[in-house]
């Protein structure tokens, strides 16, 4: 997920529209809740009789980027099902998020969806919140420290999980000597996919070292990797930690001359067409916009009716293995800005 700054945006109270077709349940009574829903949705109304409450959400990400765009999409869709005021903020340096969520704070917010990837800048300001009455979610990043720092539960991907799951589809696509890119310094939830690639991949047999580029600035990370992959021929796997950077390992690849293969995690249009092509081996999706969808859903029902899930334990919404088989029947749903589908 790249994180080019190119200064603070707070977009608010966004509502979506039209749900209906997106909510198509698996089962009859999923698709009697959602004939339910779209009756509602051409009323003109949400599909409950709760209060308006007003959620927040303050994540890392940085100008530009469209996993977060998918998220986004997520909680504004469950928003509007729920009759929630849908507040966005971010920023990728961290005192900045710690502002936001303190402006939360004092706005007397109803719920607050939070990302942790530099956890211990956001520590004191999530005290405050919990200390106020606020019911917290982290999502995506920093599961780890959700439950100390007070929040109800954590929405996401194990990273380490995820890690030893790439680490694990290498070794059984024979591969011995990969590099992680890591285009964060900082950020645990990268650091944690790397060492679990590592460390599964060491079972198999291969090694990992991991390389850090500058991920503000792509025409360096392409020079970065192509100068590892020129000068240690021997790396036959490149992982990159967010879609935005795998082309750019594609083109650092070819330009060195290397036969190494790229993968990445996340999903978006451009590496359904990679996959589909040959030129990725293969994504883990992480399923970005039930990590939105969820954390409205759950606050609300928190809100509602005090409920919790996950017992103390992350929600997981990966990882999951996608290979050029799989890629052509997520890609439409990539293009709808989802990646959503029944299972």
């Amino acid at each position: 997920m790249a994180r080019v700054k190119a200064g603070v945006r707070v977009v608010g109270a966004v509502l979506a529209a039209v749900l209906g077709a997106s909510l198509v349940g698996c089962s009859s009574t999923g698709g009697k809740r959602a004939e339910d829903r779209a009756k509602a949705e051409a009323a003109g109304r949400p599909a409950v009789s709760t209060p308006r409450w007003t959620f927040a959400m303050v994540t890392h990400a940085g100008d530009g980027d469209t996993f977060w765009d998918i998220v986004q999409k997520g909680a504004k869709e469950a928003a509007a099902k729920d009759n929630i005021n849908f507040v966005y903020a971010h920023d990728d340096q961290a005192q900045q998020q710690a502002q936001f969520v303190q402006n939360a704070i004092d706005q007397k917010v109803d719920g607050l969806i939070v990302s942790l990837a530099k956890p211990e800048a956001l520590k004191d300001v999530l005290a405050k919140a919990v200390k106020a009455g606020i019911p917290v979610i982290t999502v995506n990043s920093g599961s780890a420290q959700s439950a100390a720092y007070g929040a109800l539960t954590h929405i996401g991907q194990d990273e380490e999980i995820a890690g030893e799951a790439v680490g694990t589809e290498l070794a059984k696509r024979g591969r011995k000597k990969a590099v992680c890119v890591l285009h964060e310094q900082g950020n645990v939830g990268h650091e944690q996919r790397c060492a679990g690639a590592k460390r599964t991949l060491g079972e198999g047999g291969g090694t990992l070292e991991n390389l850090y580029v500058e991920g503000t600035n792509m025409p360096s990370v392409q020079a970065a990797l192509q100068a590892k992959l020129q000068a240690d021929p021997s790396v036959d796997a490149i992982v990159t930690l967010g879609a935005p950077f795998a082309p750019t390992a594609v083109k650092a690849k070819e330009a060195a001359g290397s036969k190494a293969e790229v993968d990445t995690f996340d999903l978006n249009a451009s590496v359904a067409r990679d996959l589909k092509s040959g030129a990725l081996g293969f994504a883990v999706d992480q399923q970005p916009y039930l990590q939105g969808y969820e954390a409205v859903d759950l606050l609300w029902l928190h809100r509602y009716n005090a409920d919790v899930l996950g017992g103390g334990r992350p929600v997981l919404t990966g990882p999951q293995i996608v290979t050029a088989d799989q890629a052509a029947e997520l890609e439409e749903f990539i293009k709808r800005g989802r990646r959503r589908r029944c299972v």
